[in-house]
């Protein structure tokens, strides 16, 4: 997720406030603290154009 972030020049903030929850919380999402839960990883797979398998790491295809 943070290299989708960052490649998409986003801020945690930023994708913290898409999200609805804090930058803390996003943080924790992002490395790995805490499980993403299924909405977020939806929104977050609109937002960034790719698969839920992609973000999960399960294919490297987009």
């Amino acid at each position: 997720m943070r290299n989708l972030r960052e490649d998409a020049d986003y801020t945690q903030e930023y994708i913290a406030h898409v999200l609805g929850t804090s930058q803390t919380m996003y943080a924790r999402y992002e490395r790995g603290a805490n499980e993403l839960p299924i909405h977020h990883l939806l929104t977050l797979c609109d937002l960034y154009h790719v698969s839920a398998d992609y973000i999960l790491g399960r294919t490297n295809e987009k």
